[in-house]
């Protein structure tokens, strides 16, 4: 009788331990997925992998994640291509010109369609033909925020030619500098806004991205493609936490949790909170769709070709061969 007892006490045991591995998630197991997001500290923009991670919604769909920041998203993407880490978030047209001139074989599965990008000033009564000869903080050159002053001048300012202003590279930190009156121009996101207004600095906008290079897009997750071939389902489950994190994002009561994961940021929780609404007006992160809208993309592929950021004799890559829809389309119907 009592070796029955014992083995019946075994057995329920066992499926009491089976049912409990059963609840634990797939990334206890599953292949780890390092992730690089832009800035140091990170871009607002990001904010939606650190939701996804603080909410938990990485491990409620088996992903094992790891988030790595570095200095700006061009740096991101050569260490995608450099077998560094698996996937970055960086940005729309350095990664065009990547591919487009050097064949490097990165592809995007998830994507920010919308730039906040501006270019804003200190001071007042400004107009393009001012910024003959001024510092300009961006990134780095050849960066983000260089690409998009880039951009914005074609688009805006086509009377001063890029060559004739000089860009001072300062990672993430032009808000900070702009506080402390050390830069007076500078290309800005909307939290930099925000931050400097709260800071009780006033600020103009010259430029606006959306203005002047309506088909722009902002931001793609990166991936090189061997290496997602042989770890799809641990992308797909990367991807499905930032989808779930991005709808999170959109309801009004989560903006105290959305604050407190932005910290990562470095603002304070209020100008989390007035960013997130910036952000948010514009549609900033896709919720309803993989944020890679074939017409935008193949526009900024063109226009990297007309400001000579793609090389002569070299041609803007493809939709097709830019993007990868698949994982998003199940990466969503996980999260569904």
């Amino acid at each position: 009788m009592t070796g029955m007892k014992t083995r019946v006490f075994a057995a329920i045991g066992f499926a009491a331990a089976m049912t409990v591995a059963a609840a634990m998630p797939a990334a206890a197991q599953g292949k780890k997925i390092v992730v690089a997001v832009p800035g140091i500290p990170p871009i607002y923009s990001v904010t939606i992998a650190f939701v996804a991670e603080k909410q938990g919604f990485f491990k409620k769909y088996g992903a094992n994640v790891e988030i790595k920041p570095f200095d700006n998203g061009t740096a991101a993407a050569r260490a995608v291509v450099a077998g560094d880490v698996d996937m970055a978030w960086s940005p729309t047209p350095p990664v065009i010109n990547q591919v487009s001139n050097a064949g490097v074989p990165l592809v995007a599965v998830y994507g920010m369609a919308n730039p906040d990008w501006v270019l804003g000033t200190t001071e007042t009564g400004k107009a393009c033909k001012d910024l003959v000869g001024q510092d300009i903080g961006v990134d780095s050159i050849g960066g983000a925020r260089s690409v998009a002053l880039r951009s914005m001048m074609a688009g805006g300012c086509k009377d001063v030619k890029l060559d004739e202003v000089k860009q001072v590279a300062l990672g993430s930190s032009s808000g900070p500098a702009m506080i402390a009156g050390r830069l007076k121009y500078a290309v800005l996101h909307l939290d930099d806004l925000a931050e400097i207004k709260h800071q009780g600095k006033n600020l103009h906008i010259l430029l606006a991205m959306k203005n002047t290079n309506p088909t722009s897009h902002y931001l793609m997750l990166v991936t090189r493609k061997d290496n997602l071939a042989k770890n799809r389902d641990a992308m797909v489950r990367t991807v499905a936490g930032m989808i779930a994190a991005a709808r999170f994002m959109q309801d009004p009561k989560n903006a105290d949790a959305v604050a407190d994961a932005a910290s990562q940021t470095g603002h304070n929780k209020e100008v989390n909170k007035l960013a997130l609404k910036e952000f948010l007006a514009i549609d900033f992160w896709a919720a309803k769709d993989d944020g890679l809208p074939r017409g935008k993309l193949e526009a900024v592929a063109k226009l990297m070709k007309k400001i000579g950021a793609i090389k002569p004799g070299k041609e803007p890559v493809t939709y097709d061969a830019l993007v990868d829809a698949s994982i998003w389309k199940d990466a969503n119907a996980m999260v569904k």
